[in-house]
């Protein structure tokens, strides 16, 4: 039994899951506006005429469809759990018992695991990636390659650095009262980093995600990606690991691999935070594991957002619409106020997904979780963008800086009608690991300052502890809680 079915059945189940959960519309919020030229052979993606329509219902509705839920389940995957595991569990249930499972089995449980669902015969000695095994692959990786990694880690450092907070002090001193106040920042200890492997090998990922824990300080860097082709066993991964002084990495994926590191087995010490992305049960897993651990987010589809002017060039945008929902589910949707804009995106989509190797997967993700928006102005098409907080945002507009300044919830936000996505992605600098299904609302992307953890420093002299003594009395009383004053009392007796 291979976890491939896995990734199959979460792809499979996410389209049912999100397509359960629409919220029941008004008929007034689903009678959009075709022309006539649009409904032959273009792309039958869903128009939104905000002069006729209310697009707010429209985008809480795919909001919601963006956001894992993970307790739905198709009939095949009933099928499927009852064959592995004796009852038909919600992907949330398969996810809570192997995560009891390894927590209480250990090591034999991930073991096990990696038999039945990645129908690998993995031992205590071919679960780590051996150092023969990294000197190999980076012998045999291409120096081209090599070199790019170098220079993507490059960049990542550049900015990941300059971001990287500092110790913070502060002295407040009132004749003999003198106290010192600090802000300390130590980078974690051991951080864990989960690869998808899957559908492809994903170098990129690891970059994004080692890169900023590195630059934090971070002494244990913990990679586990599947033992697949594509994952444990792909020698372009294991050479980009290599390259990047990172020497342990286990052929385990799923939810077994998120609880290794999150409890710890024996041969695997646990981490204190998890990041990266992977499939809905790596996701639900993360949920799961928190509070255990730290973790970075539970991560959605991809999506993005272009905010779009008449100056927009519409084989660009669409090029910025397929990019992102050939992740397959992806989410890709035009924002703009320019109304001649929407056909002719609607135009180079159609001829676009038609050469794109994987255009008939990014053409299911544009019809389920797509859409063409025109908005009544500059103005609304913010509000509108806000309201989807979209993961990715690109403001492709003769005045970016402009409309940046009426934007706040984004993940990434791309400007200038020569920045796509993908150089946020691959090779700027920024993590690409980002908030999606609208939590950038209040979430944040990943970067070298998640990998620390601070403290508060705090030193009074008698003078100082002698002049805030009245407030803390008055506050300890107040609160019932005269061991509080009782502690500064003692130490100001004569």
């Amino acid at each position: 039994m291979s976890w491939r079915w896995l990734e199959e059945f979460d792809a499979y189940l996410l389209v049912v899951t999100f397509s359960l959960l629409i919220i029941p519309l008004p008929d007034q919020y689903l009678t959009f506006s075709y022309s006539d030229s649009l409904m032959s052979d273009a792309l039958s993606i869903q128009t939104i005429d905000c002069r006729q329509n209310d697009a707010r219902a429209v985008l809480d509705a795919l909001r919601d469809k963006l956001s894992p839920r993970g307790n739905i389940v198709s009939e095949a995957g009933r099928q499927r759990t009852i064959e592995l595991f004796g009852e038909p569990l919600s992907p949330q249930q398969v996810v809570e018992k192997i995560c009891d499972d390894v927590r209480s089995g250990g090591l034999d449980a991930v073991l096990e695991y990696s038999k039945k669902l990645d129908g690998k015969e993995l031992t205590d000695q071919t679960l780590r990636v051996t150092s023969d095994e990294f000197e190999a692959a980076h012998a045999a990786a291409a120096p081209e390659y090599l070199a790019t990694i170098r220079r993507i880690r490059d960049n990542i450092v550049e900015f990941q650095s300059a971001i990287l907070s500092e110790d913070v002090s502060q002295i407040r001193e009132s004749g003999d009262a003198r106290i010192e106040l600090r802000q300390r920042y130590l980078p974690l200890q051991r951080a864990g980093i989960c690869v998808p492997g899957g559908a492809a090998a994903y170098p990129s990922t690891l970059l994004m995600t080692a890169v900023p824990a590195q630059v934090a300080g971070v002494k244990e860097i913990v990679v586990v990606v599947p033992p697949t082709d594509f994952g444990g066993y792909n020698t372009d991964l294991l050479a980009a690991c290599h390259e990047l002084g990172i020497s342990e990495v286990y052929r385990m994926g799923g939810a077994q691999a998120v609880a290794a590191i999150a409890y710890g087995v024996p041969g695997i010490e646990r981490v204190d935070k998890i990041v990266g992305p992977g499939n809905l049960f790596v996701a639900l897993a993360k949920r799961h594991v928190f509070g255990e651990v730290d973790i970075d987010s539970i991560a959605g589809p991809s999506e993005v957002i272009v905010l779009a002017d008449e100056t927009a060039r519409p084989d660009f945008v669409a090029a910025d619409l397929i990019s992102q929902a050939e992740h397959s589910p992806g989410s890709g949707v035009l924002i703009t106020w320019h109304e001649p804009l929407i056909e002719a995106v609607r135009e180079e989509l159609t001829k676009q997904l038609a050469l794109l190797p994987r255009g008939d997967l990014a053409r299911i993700s544009l019809l389920d979780y797509g859409a063409l928006i025109l908005a009544n102005d500059a103005e609304e098409a913010a509000q509108l963008t806000d309201l989807m907080a979209p993961e990715h945002l690109h403001i492709s507009t003769t005045e970016p800086d402009k409309m940046l300044d009426n934007v706040q919830n984004a993940g990434a936000i791309f400007l200038g009608h020569h920045t796509p996505v993908a150089v946020g992605d691959y090779v700027a600098g920024p993590s690409h690991v980002l908030p999606t299904g609208g939590t950038a609302r209040f979430a944040n992307g990943l970067c070298s300052n998640d990998f620390l953890k601070r403290s508060s420093v705090i030193w009074y002299n008698e003078s100082a502890l002698s002049e805030a003594a009245d407030d803390l009395r008055a506050m300890a009383k107040k609160e019932g809680l005269t061991a509080h004053s009782e502690s500064v009392d003692i130490r100001l007796r004569k």
